[in-house]
């Protein structure tokens, strides 16, 4: 039995399918998990965020549209405005804590461990095919949670230069990540 897309699971959450939730957490949670520790540097605050940020999912997963991006370029983007926002918590640059519920963990299966590194492993090929400059902004902006602001000054070029990077890198790299599968 071939196993639902990403996209598929989200539509799935959308309507409140949580054995969807449950499938869409075993496929995609080491490689979240993994954004939030590089980006939030401490395991525990990764642990807690990667809760939040399935709480996220659940309730948001309606506006999702395929047509605006891959499901899993969604998930990585609530996975890193989660880090981000914690960042600036840190820092007193937000408002109140949000509550955050527990979604239990039963563990990883290996299909599912099996499913993150394949992921992983072509997302680094995909990175790979990308223009140096242009994948190493794209790293910095959506896993160390640098500002375009920031990446235009450390890259000596405007900052809708930068958009232009990350804007047609992301593409590419959806590209890339679709001829892969």
């Amino acid at each position: 039995m071939k196993t639902p897309g990403i996209e598929v699971l989200i539509a799935r959450v959308a309507l409140r399918d949580q054995q969807a939730l449950h499938q869409l957490y075993h496929r995609t949670s080491d490689l979240l998990h993994g954004v939030l520790l590089r980006m939030l540097n401490h395991q525990s605050e990764a642990e807690d965020g990667l809760q939040e940020v399935f709480i996220r999912i659940w309730t948001r997963a309606p506006s999702f549209d395929p047509a605006r991006g891959g499901g899993m370029t969604w998930l990585l983007a609530i996975a890193r405005n989660y880090a981000i926002d914690q960042r600036r918590k840190r820092h007193g640059l937000e408002g109140p804590e949000v509550e955050i519920n527990a979604i239990p963990d039963p563990g990883q299966s290996a299909e599912a461990t099996h499913d993150a590194r394949t992921t992983a492993r072509r997302i680094i090929h995909c990175l790979g095919t990308l223009n140096p400059q242009h994948a190493e902004a794209l790293r910095a902006a959506y896993i160390d949670g640098q500002s375009y602001r920031d990446l235009a000054l450390h890259h000596g070029v405007p900052l809708n230069t930068i958009r232009t990077w990350l804007r047609r890198s992301l593409t590419k790299l959806r590209d890339c990540m679709a001829s892969e599968m």
